[in-house]
């Protein structure tokens, strides 16, 4: 697979009526995924290696991003998202490999502006339950 452009990674959130919105003006973005291990490990274990307990412990999905105000109805739909506290679907379309889909809670919403520059903002998400994976 070649290299794919990192503006064709796409995050989009669900507006009231279920429909997906791109978050526009984001000129960074990313999603981190974490597994806690659970270590079963016990005295009469192999060499005193440790040992992992398969399928078992949390996973979670954290998505981050940052830019700059772009499209009104995009930015309203995240600001109205963190106010209500709502737990919503969110994708994120990554070129060429697939869409990763679920529910997701904003976590940080910060907005920032530096005297001779244009106001930004930046926010993050954490998984609120089971995601899914389409390939492209």
């Amino acid at each position: 697979m070649p290299a794919q452009k990192g503006k064709d990674l796409l995050l989009k959130a669900a507006d009231a009526g279920g429909s997906f919105v791109t978050v526009a003006g984001l000129r960074a973005r990313q999603i981190a995924f974490n597994a806690e291990a659970v270590d079963v490990t016990h005295a009469e274990s192999a060499g005193r290696w440790r040992e992992l307990l398969a399928g078992a412990g949390m996973r979670r999905a954290s998505i981050s991003g940052t830019g700059i105000f772009k499209d009104e109805a995009s930015d309203a739909l995240v600001r109205q998202i963190f106010f209500d506290g709502a737990i919503r679907n969110w994708q994120v379309v990554v070129p060429d490999f697939g869409v990763i889909a679920g529910p997701f809670q904003i976590s940080t919403l910060e907005y920032r502006g530096d005297h001779a520059a244009e106001v930004t903002f930046e926010l993050s998400l954490e998984s609120a339950g089971q995601l899914a994976f389409t390939l492209a």
